[in-house]
């Protein structure tokens, strides 16, 4: 029997039981649609968990840090160790790494329209400063370019500033306010006071207007790492630190044993950027083995993928319950169906209908029954997604805050390989919980089957 003839057969078969063939399709089509569900809430819950990383930092950078656990304090061991400009150039001949930003922060105070602020400038190369998601108004602060220029984080303007005698929140805007900053003096000048003029001491009061070239996109109650610094050009902030301490790089360098100043720069982090993700463990291990400190979001992100997938598991599970009992559905329909046509199936065997075609057409009745109810219970699926989403999507901030993560993104998400996985598990689930009865079926005598009243 050709397979077209063996479909149709099934087709009128089902049609001859409706009612029975209905309310086992409605098994099947609660069962994929608790599956489907469950499943899309935890996929929708790692997209936001991966938006939420990546809004907080790139998933291909690593942040390196210097190590205080050296056993060797000689000054060469500290130097291989200290994150200097030749360890910058240390870490770009490293495999897959693309590009290295040190970062070189100054703690500065801000005063504005009587509100007080302390907040880090953080100085970063021009690839750092790209990656940076500015308003639309902004730009990024250029290379050579003479004057300073900062990007401020947004929660700066935000919730940082605080009225000096009142102490409530003030908002600022960059653009339209004035920002008086404060650098802090020099600790290396202060100490060697007594011995230089005080020309070579800065001033602590003195206080600098810089313009501002960009604002962090973001709200009030958006916030990422960067949201409470500002960023500059690495080597522009150089060369205004160079202007304003004479015989010190930085406001608090570090010093010899002999108590002079270093002559070289070393900074408190230094970021790697690696070419793809998936290299980044890789990159993190070497940048280990040199004796560095280093930590990226990689690594919470895969240990929030690892609980996670706990629960989708779990999920999964409550979903394939109720696929479970759909699947004892069909196997009761087809065996009733079986003992109502025991004299049908005689005569096809008298007939000489072969032993295989009698077994395919019960595969087929309860294939049928799996392809109906996954194709019904993945357009349930969809519309609950959508009932979700759409609920959830004007207090996306709540529900964001309930799983964890950042607002964004969807709560349900059904991709095209699950709604695939769908139908064809349930198709499956239909033919194996079909099977039994099909060999039962075949295994019929023909005799007893036409004597069965």
């Amino acid at each position: 029997m050709r397979l077209y003839d063996l479909f149709k057969l099934a087709l009128s078969n089902l049609k001859r039981r409706k009612t029975r063939t209905f309310l086992t399709i409605l098994g099947v089509v609660i069962g994929t649609a608790s599956i489907v569900v469950m499943v899309s809430l935890g996929l929708g819950m790692s997209q936001m968990m991966l938006k939420s990383y990546q809004d907080e930092g790139s998933l291909t950078m690593i942040r390196v840090y210097e190590s205080y656990e050296r056993n060797d304090s000689s000054e060469k061991n500290k130097q291989l160790t200290e994150l200097t400009d030749d360890n910058v150039e240390r870490f770009r001949a490293l495999d897959h790494v693309v590009e290295v930003s040190p970062a070189l922060d100054v703690s500065v105070s801000a005063k504005c329209n009587g509100a007080e602020s302390d907040f880090t400038i953080r100085g970063v190369s021009q690839y750092y400063l790209s990656q940076l998601k500015l308003r639309e108004c902004g730009e990024i602060p250029k290379k050579d370019q003479n004057e300073l220029s900062l990007i401020y984080g947004n929660q700066i303007l935000y919730n940082s500033f605080y009225k000096t005698k009142t102490y409530e929140s003030m908002e600022i805007d960059p653009y339209k306010d004035t920002i008086f900053l404060t650098f802090p003096a020099s600790d290396y000048s202060e100490k060697r006071s007594n011995s230089d003029s005080e020309s070579d001491t800065v001033k602590k009061q003195k206080k600098y207007i810089i313009p501002v070239s960009g604002i962090l996109s973001g709200g009030k109650d958006d916030w990422s790492e960067n949201s409470y610094n500002a960023y500059a050009d690495i080597d522009t902030l150089k060369k205004f630190l160079r202007k304003l301490y004479k015989k010190a790089l930085v406001p608090a360098p570090r010093t010899t044993k002999n108590g002079k100043a270093y002559t070289y720069y070393v900074y408190d982090t230094i970021y790697v950027f690696v070419d793809d993700m998936n290299n980044v463990k890789e990159v993190q291990k070497q940048l280990a083995d040199m004796g560095f400190s280093v930590n990226s979001n990689m690594e919470w992100l895969e240990s929030a993928q690892q609980q996670l997938g706990m629960v989708q598991m779990v999920l999964g599970g409550i979903g394939g319950v109720s696929l479970l009992v759909a699947a004892i559905g069909i196997m009761n329909t087809m065996m009733m169906s079986i003992y109502e046509r025991t004299k049908e199936i005689g005569v096809m065997k008298v007939l000489g209908c072969d032993m295989s075609d009698i077994r395919n057409m019960f595969l087929f009745e309860s294939g049928i029954i799996g392809l109906m109810g996954g194709i019904a219970g993945l357009m349930v699926s969809y519309l609950i997604s959508f009932i979700i989403n759409f609920l959830t999507s004007d207090n996306g901030e709540s529900v964001s805050m309930f799983i964890g993560y950042s607002e964004g993104g969807s709560l349900s998400y059904i991709p095209l390989w699950l709604a695939a996985f769908a139908i064809i598990f349930a198709i499956a689930v239909g033919s194996v919980a079909g099977y039994v009865p099909a060999v039962r079926a075949m295994k019929l005598s023909p005799l007893a089957a036409i004597r069965n009243e």
